[in-house]
C-alpha cells in the first residue's frame, strides 16, 4: 500500500537547518504571509483610524457581519479538502433563514424543532450532492449550481417575493443577539466550530483520508479509503453548517426574504480559497480559512472606515478571488511537483537498493 501523507508546502525542520535567518524567512514568508498581511493591516488602520478602528464597538460589529461568511467559507472548505466545490452554501442560506421563520409564524412549530428540521433539511441537501457527484457522476460546480438555483426558485416560491414576518420566541433570538464577554456570541460558535474541523481533519484519521481523497482520489481508493462514502459525508456536512448559519441569519434579521443570502456566497468562497494560500499551502485549511475571512473583514473594515462607496466591498471581494485563486493554482503546481520529486527520489533509492542488494548477491560465494 502507498503510503498517505499531507503534501502542502510548509518548510521542514530539516529543510531549514542550516539556513540563516534571512533564508529563513524568506521560507517562511509563502507559508505565513497573508497572516502577516492580515496583522499590519490591523496595525495600519489602528494608526489611521485611532478613534474608529481599534475600538471594542468595531470589533463587534466586524464579528457580528462577518460570523456568517465564516461559517459557510468553513462549509465550503469541507468539500474542498476533498476535492469538489460546493455552490449550495451561498445559494441554501436564502431558503434556511426563510423557512427557520415560516416554521414558526406560519406553521407554529417550536422554535427548537424548527432548528432542528432546517438543520436535517441542509443535510438532506448535502446528502443529494454527494449522490449527484458520487453516483451520478456529476461534475460538483454544475451539481451544486443547479442544486442551489433549485433552492433559491424554492425560496422564491416559499415566500412569493414578499417578506416573511412575525412574532418570534426571545429564545430564537438569543442564538445570535446573546453577548459573552461583551462580543457577539456568533463568533464563539464559528471558534468552536473552527477548533472542531481543524481537530477532525488534522488530528483524526478521517481527516487524513478527506486530504488523501482530494490529493488523488485514485491513489486514496488503492489505499483502500471508500471515496464515495466520505465525499458524500463532506457534502453533508458542508450543508448542515449552511444550514446552521441560515439559522443564525434568521435570528439576526427577525425576518426573511429572498433577496438576502446570495451576497455571501462569493465571500465565502473567497476565504475559502485564501484558506488554501496560508498556513498550510497547497490545500484548504481550516485556519487559513480563518485567516482570509478576517483579512476580507480587517480591509472592507478599514476601507468603509475611510469612506470608501459602496462597491467597494464587492470590488474587493472578486479582485481577491482573482488573486486567491491564481496563488492557489500556483501553489497547487508546486505541491504537485514536490509530490513527483518525492516519488522519483523514493524510486531512485528503492532502485538503488536493489542494485546493492544484488551485487552483495553477486559477491557471495
Amino acid at each position: 500500500m502507498q503510503s498517505i501523507e499531507s503534501t502542502a508546502l510548509e518548510p521542514t525542520r530539516a529543510e531549514l537547518s542550516g539556513l540563516s535567518y534571512a533564508q529563513k524567512l524568506l521560507r517562511f514568508l509563502p507559508v505565513y504571509g497573508l497572516v502577516i498581511l492580515t496583522v499590519v493591516l490591523i496595525v495600519l488602520f489602528s494608526l489611521l483610524l485611532p478613534q474608529t478602528f481599534p475600538t471594542v464597538l468595531n470589533l463587534r460589529s466586524i464579528i457580528s457581519d462577518k460570523a456568517i461568511i465564516a461559517l459557510l467559507s468553513l462549509a465550503a472548505m469541507i468539500p474542498m479538502a476533498a476535492g469538489r466545490i460546493d455552490l449550495t452554501v451561498g445559494y441554501g442560506i436564502v431558503l434556511w433563514h426563510i423557512l427557520a421563520i415560516s416554521l414558526q409564524t406560519v406553521f407554529g412549530v417550536p422554535w427548537p424543532v424548527a432548528v432542528v428540521i432546517v438543520l436535517a433539511l441542509g443535510a438532506i441537501t448535502g446528502f443529494l450532492n454527494g449522490l449527484l457527484v458520487e453516483v451520478a457522476r456529476i461534475d460538483s460546480f454544475i451539481a451544486t449550481l443547479g442544486t442551489g438555483t433549485v433552492l433559491y426558485a424554492l425560496a422564491l416560491w416559499h415566500t412569493g417575493g414578499r417578506q416573511i414576518v412575525g412574532v418570534l420566541p426571545e429564545g430564537f433570538y438569543s442564538l445570535n443577539g446573546t453577548m459573552v464577554f461583551g462580543l457577539p456570541i456568533t463568533g464563539f460558535y464559528v471558534l468552536l466550530l473552527a477548533v472542531a474541523l481543524w481537530l477532525v481533519l488534522e488530528y483524526l484519521p478521517i481527516g487524513r483520508y478527506v486530504y488523501a481523497i482530494g490529493a488523488n482520489p485514485k491513489a486514496a481508493a488503492l489505499n483502500g479509503i471508500p471515496v464515495r462514502r466520505f465525499v458524500i459525508g463532506a457534502f453533508v456536512s458542508s450543508g448542515t453548517l449552511a444550514a446552521l448559519a441560515g439559522v443564525l441569519l434568521a435570528s439576526k434579521l427577525r425576518i426573511g426574504q429572498a433577496s438576502v443570502g446570495l451576497e455571501y456566497l462569493l465571500p465565502a468562497l473567497v476565504g475559502a480559497f485564501l484558506g488554501s494560500t496560508t498556513i498550510k499551502p497547497g490545500r484548504v485549511n481550516v485556519w487559513g480559512t480563518m485567516t482570509g475571512v478576517t483579512i476580507l473583514a480587517v480591509g472592507i473594515s478599514g476601507i468603509q472606515q475611510f469612506g470608501g462607496s459602496f462597491f467597494v466591498e464587492p470590488l474587493f471581494n472578486g479582485l481577491t478571488l482573482l488573486v486567491a485563486i491564481g496563488i492557489a493554482g500556483y501553489a497547487q503546481r508546486k505541491r504537485g511537483a514536490v509530490g513527483k520529486t518525492g516519488a522519483t527520489s523514493l524510486a531512485s533509492q528503492n532502485s538503488t537498493s536493489r542494485s546493492a542488494h544484488n551485487l552483495q548477491r553477486e559477491e557471495e560465494p
